[in-house]
């Protein structure tokens, strides 16, 4: 089981004021935590890094073998902290049990059904973010943060995604996206229904012009609406929770993540890039190494964290593919040796030239999805042996530099 807590002060989600000022780093940090593991036919891994800003706030969930006679269940979560880290850190330590402790989780008779499970996973959300408020007030000062969660709860039988917030979760299912998680936003009609209903506003797709997300737990501030249940407030604890029941035969990966990945790639795009990574290794925490630094190279300013769970049915290591890849490595290593000779007696072009270069070039076999900017790391690993006396400002350089 592991539910580290991966921590920070500035998100993208709080308002656009003095706040934010020198809230990015220099350099993006690119240390990673990773985990992996398996149990009841399932596979995963994890990645979560810091990147451009100043803390770590994501935290994830993972645990395959649940208490209470669910052996064979597993729970798999991404928590997305905003304005401090305290919400996210609780919800990884203690939601899972919040879920499955409460009296709607289970039928009185101790059997499992589909509505039980999604009215236990609804109760777990309110009650945790009800605790929070508790132990907030408690404390010195009422706690300002909160965190989105994205997360899957997977049966024998089913796979319950779950969402509260701009994370998002998706299922691979026979080479396609078959189903993904809808981000709650403020501009959303049913979402800027309630909050207008709360007595707020929408501006700049923003509840009351300040927080980028309509439903989180934690965001007390956003919770004080007299005579409004909990889930009427202006950010709703409420998850939407979507049933899929499984399919053996087809079923082939979910992943969940944060905004910091939905900001620079689609839902096919990752699909596909994830699809073509797992032909070519069966390492799933370096797979999900991929997806962040191929984010950072795209351009994404924020924490990024993902876990990628494999089914049985799962893209397996493919010789050709592996060959490919590389033919590939060798062919990029190569174009950046006669970029380099090219500009001869002129000196030694910047990472920035020959990613620039290289990004005008029709380069056959480029990873779907990730394209050029998934084999950043092997061009500049050519770059930096090839010109050992490089200025080290070109490392934090991302690809909207480049191109």
């Amino acid at each position: 089981m592991t539910t580290t807590p991966i921590i920070a002060i500035d998100d993208p989600r709080v308002s656009r004021s003095k706040t934010t000022m020198g809230a990015f780093l220099d350099k993006p940090k690119m240390e990673k935590h990773n985990a992996h593991g398996h149990g009841n036919e399932l596979r995963y891994g994890l990645s979560s890094m810091q990147g451009w800003r100043v803390e770590m706030e994501d935290a994830h969930t993972a645990v395959i073998g649940l208490p209470n006679g669910l052996e064979g269940w597993s729970f798999f979560a991404v928590y997305d902290g905003h304005a401090g880290s305290q919400v996210a850190k609780y919800c990884c330590e203690h939601l899972l049990d919040h879920i499955t402790s409460n009296q709607d989780f289970k039928a009185s008779d101790g059997e499992l059904c589909v509505e039980n499970v999604k009215s236990g996973i609804r109760t777990g959300f309110l009650q945790i973010d009800e605790h929070m408020r508790v132990i907030s007030e408690k404390k010195h000062g009422a706690d300002r943060s909160g965190s989105t969660a994205v997360g899957v709860m997977i049966s024998p039988q089913h796979i319950y995604f779950i969402n509260c917030g701009d994370s998002r979760g998706l299922l691979c299912r026979s080479k396609k996206v078959h189903f993904f998680t809808q981000d709650h936003k403020p501009s959303n009609p049913l979402e800027k229904e309630r909050i207008q209903n709360a007595g707020g506003s929408v501006m700049i797709q923003r509840v009351n012009g300040s927080l980028a997300v309509s439903r989180a737990l934690g965001d007390f501030d956003y919770k004080c609406v007299h005579g409004k249940g909990p889930t009427e407030q202006l950010v709703s604890p409420e998850p939407e929770v979507y049933e899929i029941e499984r399919s053996e035969e087809d079923d082939q990966f979910i992943i969940l993540a944060c905004d910091g990945i939905w900001d620079v790639m689609g839902n096919e795009e990752l699909c596909d890039f994830v699809r073509s990574r797992l032909e070519v290794t069966d390492d799933l925490a370096k797979v999900c190494n991929e997806i962040v630094d191929t984010c950072l190279y795209k351009g994404s300013r924020d924490n990024m964290s993902v876990i990628l769970i494999c089914f049985p049915s799962a893209p397996k290591v493919l010789p050709d593919a592996v060959k490919r890849e590389t033919e590939l490595d060798k062919y990029l290593e190569s174009r950046v040796e006669e970029i380099i000779k090219k500009q001869g007696e002129e000196g030694v072009p910047d990472l920035v030239h020959v990613m620039r270069t290289l990004a005008t070039e029709s380069i056959p076999n480029l990873p779907p999805g990730g394209e050029l900017a998934s084999k950043r790391s092997v061009i500049e690993a050519v770059y930096n042996r090839l010109n050992p006396y490089r200025n080290d400002d070109t490392d934090s350089a991302s690809t909207d530099d480049m191109w």
